[in-house]
């Protein structure tokens, strides 16, 4: 494990409350500041008519990844991803509606949200639970904080999640089971706060079954492939950089998704997915960069 601490993994208690219940949360000028713009930008988007679902506005993106020692009855399992809600900026009500027609229109075995469920404040939280309570996996609808969720309240982001019926893995992990045969699926609270504890998750998750690990931020596969226990890394955070030049890529890339801003990457011998997100934060413009829903199905790969 001294890699991992090479790579800056913190250590701490294994149980949610030690993983941060707003203590991260923000007060000072700046923030408040966007929680402000925020609201004056929402509130004249609303008054303007500009807050409607076009699903064209969205890109579907499949990819096929195949994970090391996946049970045959596991082929085909499908993911859908999404990250990066922002709700209450560019994503209005009607858009996140809209967004999880899309998903359940993919009749998804699992759903995977990593993290940045609101912006600036949480007061929010309440009108997002009706919402991603028509979320309709087969199996389970799994989450991860992100970095904004502590800044404007964790606790109230995971009282979201609770009454969403969404799984909050944080700093744990979820077992799905098809017959005698098991499939993990991980995930660390925000590794840019400082909040991650990935070494009591690999203590108690079982080593002799494959895993999918969910982190907010890209940059953290460096860290987590590095153990081996994991065959796909799925994260958001960078929002695909919201402008993407062709043939140079994004130019705006932020902590912790400097290395892998968007698309399929191989870390070691992990597969990493960074999704360009669904909703937008600080400016609301996208350039060749729309919004993304991902579709994932899984393959047994050979030992």
């Amino acid at each position: 494990m001294g890699d991992l601490e090479t790579a800056g993994v913190g250590i701490g208690a294994y149980k949610k409350s030690g993983s941060g219940n707003g203590d991260a949360e923000r007060h000072d000028l700046s923030f408040l500041l966007r929680r402000y713009v925020q609201g004056v930008m929402s509130g004249s988007s609303r008054i303007l008519g500009g807050r409607r679902f076009d699903p064209g506005v969205f890109e579907v993106v499949r990819h096929r990844i195949a994970i090391r020692g996946l049970s045959p009855v596991f082929r085909g399992y499908r993911i859908v991803h999404i990250s990066d809600v922002h709700y209450g900026q560019w994503v209005s009500d009607e858009r996140l509606g809209g967004i999880v027609g899309m998903i359940n229109d993919e009749r998804p075995d699992l759903i995977a949200i990593t993290g940045d469920f609101v912006s600036y404040t949480a007061d929010c939280a309440d009108d997002m639970a009706p919402l991603l309570r028509d979320l309709r996996p087969r199996d389970a609808t799994l989450g991860v904080l992100g970095n904004h969720d502590h800044w404007a309240g964790a606790g109230k982001v995971r009282s979201l999640l609770k009454a969403s019926g969404i799984i909050d893995v944080s700093n744990d992990f979820f077992t799905i089971e098809r017959g005698q045969a098991r499939l993990n699926v991980a995930g660390v609270d925000s590794v840019l706060l400082k909040k991650n504890r990935l070494y009591e998750v690999l203590e108690v998750m079982p080593s002799d079954v494959p895993a999918i690990l969910l982190s907010h931020e890209p940059d953290y596969a460096d860290t987590s492939a590095i153990t081996g226990r994991f065959g796909l890394q799925l994260s958001g955070h960078s929002h695909g950089g919201q402008v993407i030049i062709p043939k140079v890529g994004t130019p705006l890339r932020g902590s912790l998704c400097w290395r892998y801003p968007h698309g399929l990457y191989r870390v070691r011998d992990m597969a990493l997915y960074t999704t360009r997100g669904i909703g937008t934060n600080s400016f609301w413009l996208r350039v060749n960069c729309p919004p993304e829903v991902t579709v994932i199905e899984l393959e047994s790969k050979d030992q």
